[in-house]
Protein backbone atom coordinates (compact mmCIF):
# COMPACT_ATOMS: atom_id res chain seq x y z
CA UNK A 1 0.00 0.00 0.00
CA UNK A 2 2.61 2.34 1.19
CA UNK A 3 4.20 1.86 -2.18
CA UNK A 4 1.83 2.65 -4.29
CA UNK A 5 1.30 6.07 -2.22
CA UNK A 6 4.48 6.93 -3.18
CA UNK A 7 4.20 5.65 -7.02
CA UNK A 8 1.00 8.25 -6.46
CA UNK A 9 2.96 11.36 -5.45
CA UNK A 10 5.70 10.75 -7.43
CA UNK A 11 3.82 10.62 -10.64
CA UNK A 12 1.96 13.65 -9.09
CA UNK A 13 5.44 14.94 -8.30
CA UNK A 14 6.82 14.70 -12.37
CA UNK A 15 3.59 15.54 -13.29
CA UNK A 16 3.85 18.94 -11.78
CA UNK A 17 7.52 19.53 -12.62
CA UNK A 18 6.53 19.05 -16.65
CA UNK A 19 3.80 21.61 -15.79
CA UNK A 20 6.03 24.24 -14.53
CA UNK A 21 8.92 23.75 -16.95
CA UNK A 22 6.19 24.10 -20.64
CA UNK A 23 4.64 26.78 -18.68
CA UNK A 24 8.45 28.66 -18.00
CA UNK A 25 9.34 27.69 -21.85
CA UNK A 26 6.11 29.25 -22.94
CA UNK A 27 5.42 32.34 -21.34
CA UNK A 28 7.75 34.31 -23.12
CA UNK A 29 5.72 33.20 -26.45
CA UNK A 30 2.86 35.68 -24.81
CA UNK A 31 5.66 38.46 -23.75
CA UNK A 32 8.64 38.13 -25.54
CA UNK A 33 11.84 39.58 -24.60
CA UNK A 34 13.07 42.41 -25.57
CA UNK A 35 15.56 45.26 -24.84
CA UNK A 36 15.78 48.72 -25.08
CA UNK A 37 19.35 50.51 -25.59
CA UNK A 38 20.68 54.36 -25.57
CA UNK A 39 24.26 54.74 -26.04
CA UNK A 40 24.90 58.80 -25.82
CA UNK A 41 29.18 59.46 -26.58
CA UNK A 42 29.41 58.82 -22.82
CA UNK A 43 26.47 57.66 -21.33
CA UNK A 44 24.56 53.87 -21.74
CA UNK A 45 21.74 52.80 -20.55
CA UNK A 46 20.13 49.05 -21.12
CA UNK A 47 16.49 47.95 -20.43
CA UNK A 48 16.01 44.39 -19.90
CA UNK A 49 12.12 43.68 -20.09
CA UNK A 50 9.00 41.99 -22.05
CA UNK A 51 6.59 42.64 -23.76
CA UNK A 52 2.81 41.80 -23.08
CA UNK A 53 -0.07 42.22 -25.82
CA UNK A 54 -2.92 44.36 -25.35
CA UNK A 55 -5.19 41.17 -26.59
CA UNK A 56 -8.65 43.89 -26.50
CA UNK A 57 -8.06 43.89 -22.48
CA UNK A 58 -8.58 47.10 -20.69
CA UNK A 59 -4.96 47.79 -19.60
CA UNK A 60 -4.60 50.96 -17.08
CA UNK A 61 -7.79 52.21 -15.07
CA UNK A 62 -9.91 51.21 -12.02
CA UNK A 63 -10.20 47.69 -10.40
CA UNK A 64 -13.75 48.10 -10.64
CA UNK A 65 -13.39 48.51 -14.16
CA UNK A 66 -11.30 45.23 -14.31
CA UNK A 67 -7.97 47.26 -15.55
CA UNK A 68 -5.03 44.51 -16.16
CA UNK A 69 -2.99 47.43 -14.28
CA UNK A 70 -4.96 49.20 -11.81
CA UNK A 71 -4.30 52.34 -10.65
CA UNK A 72 -1.91 52.72 -7.75
CA UNK A 73 -0.90 49.00 -7.57
CA UNK A 74 2.74 48.10 -8.25
CA UNK A 75 3.45 46.57 -12.07
CA UNK A 76 7.16 45.73 -12.91
CA UNK A 77 6.69 47.37 -15.87
CA UNK A 78 6.91 44.39 -18.77
CA UNK A 79 5.71 40.77 -17.74
CA UNK A 80 7.37 37.47 -16.41
CA UNK A 81 10.65 38.69 -14.76
CA UNK A 82 11.50 41.66 -13.38
CA UNK A 83 12.43 44.52 -15.81
CA UNK A 84 16.28 45.55 -15.03
CA UNK A 85 17.77 49.26 -15.85
CA UNK A 86 21.23 49.82 -16.07
CA UNK A 87 23.21 52.83 -16.40
CA UNK A 88 27.29 53.23 -17.12
CA UNK A 89 27.46 55.99 -15.55
CA UNK A 90 25.42 58.89 -12.60
CA UNK A 91 22.61 59.98 -14.05
CA UNK A 92 19.79 62.63 -13.42
CA UNK A 93 16.42 61.36 -13.88
CA UNK A 94 13.72 64.34 -13.21
CA UNK A 95 15.38 66.37 -11.24
CA UNK A 96 16.87 63.47 -8.93
CA UNK A 97 20.39 61.82 -8.98
CA UNK A 98 20.63 57.89 -9.36
CA UNK A 99 23.99 56.32 -9.07
CA UNK A 100 25.23 54.06 -11.96
CA UNK A 101 24.52 50.41 -11.68
CA UNK A 102 21.67 47.69 -12.01
CA UNK A 103 18.08 48.47 -10.84
CA UNK A 104 14.91 47.05 -10.96
CA UNK A 105 12.48 48.97 -12.59
CA UNK A 106 8.89 49.27 -11.43
CA UNK A 107 6.18 51.45 -12.19
CA UNK A 108 2.54 52.63 -9.86
CA UNK A 109 0.57 53.39 -12.85
CA UNK A 110 -2.18 56.20 -11.92
CA UNK A 111 -4.86 58.44 -14.49
CA UNK A 112 -2.63 61.79 -14.76
CA UNK A 113 0.90 61.11 -13.00
CA UNK A 114 2.80 57.53 -13.03
CA UNK A 115 5.41 56.85 -9.88
CA UNK A 116 8.59 55.37 -12.10
CA UNK A 117 10.91 53.58 -8.85
CA UNK A 118 14.21 52.25 -9.44
CA UNK A 119 15.23 49.00 -6.91
CA UNK A 120 17.78 47.88 -5.37
CA UNK A 121 16.31 44.22 -5.52
CA UNK A 122 17.45 42.52 -8.45
CA UNK A 123 17.40 38.83 -10.20
CA UNK A 124 13.92 37.44 -9.03
CA UNK A 125 10.44 36.43 -11.13
CA UNK A 126 8.09 38.88 -11.72
CA UNK A 127 6.23 39.26 -8.13
CA UNK A 128 6.41 36.47 -5.79
CA UNK A 129 4.46 35.86 -2.63
CA UNK A 130 6.37 38.65 -0.99
CA UNK A 131 6.64 41.80 -2.16
CA UNK A 132 9.73 41.96 -4.71
CA UNK A 133 9.41 45.99 -4.83
CA UNK A 134 10.03 46.29 -1.41
CA UNK A 135 10.25 50.07 -1.21
CA UNK A 136 12.79 50.24 1.59
CA UNK A 137 15.38 49.43 -1.19
CA UNK A 138 14.84 52.19 -3.77
CA UNK A 139 17.30 54.10 -4.83
CA UNK A 140 15.09 56.84 -6.08
CA UNK A 141 11.06 57.23 -7.19
CA UNK A 142 10.06 60.02 -9.49
CA UNK A 143 7.12 61.17 -10.97
CA UNK A 144 6.17 61.89 -14.53
CA UNK A 145 3.13 62.86 -15.89
CA UNK A 146 1.10 60.47 -18.47
CA UNK A 147 0.41 61.58 -21.94
CA UNK A 148 -2.71 60.23 -23.59
CA UNK A 149 -2.67 58.89 -26.67
CA UNK A 150 -5.07 58.59 -30.02
CA UNK A 151 -3.02 55.73 -31.47
CA UNK A 152 -3.37 52.03 -29.77
CA UNK A 153 0.20 50.39 -28.87
CA UNK A 154 -1.16 46.77 -28.78
CA UNK A 155 2.32 45.90 -27.69
CA UNK A 156 4.21 47.10 -24.73
CA UNK A 157 7.52 49.13 -26.08
CA UNK A 158 10.40 50.79 -23.95
CA UNK A 159 12.05 53.24 -26.28
CA UNK A 160 14.97 55.71 -26.26
CA UNK A 161 15.06 59.39 -27.60
CA UNK A 162 18.10 61.53 -27.79
CA UNK A 163 17.52 64.73 -26.90
CA UNK A 164 21.46 65.78 -27.12
CA UNK A 165 24.46 64.13 -26.60
CA UNK A 166 24.07 62.54 -22.89
CA UNK A 167 20.42 63.34 -22.63
CA UNK A 168 17.50 61.64 -23.17
CA UNK A 169 14.24 60.60 -23.09
CA UNK A 170 12.95 56.68 -21.81
CA UNK A 171 9.35 56.23 -22.98
CA UNK A 172 6.98 53.65 -21.84
CA UNK A 173 4.20 52.77 -24.39
CA UNK A 174 1.21 50.39 -24.53
CA UNK A 175 -2.47 50.97 -25.41
CA UNK A 176 -3.26 54.87 -25.59
CA UNK A 177 -0.92 55.74 -22.45
CA UNK A 178 2.53 57.02 -22.83
CA UNK A 179 5.30 57.71 -20.20
CA UNK A 180 8.29 59.77 -21.12
CA UNK A 181 11.30 59.42 -18.13
CA UNK A 182 13.70 62.41 -18.89
CA UNK A 183 17.25 60.78 -18.14
CA UNK A 184 20.80 62.95 -18.31
CA UNK A 185 24.43 62.15 -17.50
CA UNK A 186 25.71 63.87 -14.55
Amino acid sequence: MLKKILLGLGAVLALFIAYSGYVLATTKNHSPANEAVYNGSSLSISVQYCQPYKKDRLIFGSTADGALLPYGVKWRTGANEATEIEFSNDVMISGSVLKKGRYTLYSIPAESRWTIAFNNNLDYWGAGISDPFDESKDALRVEVPVINTLDITEQFEISFEELMDNNAIMTFKWDQTQVNVPISKL
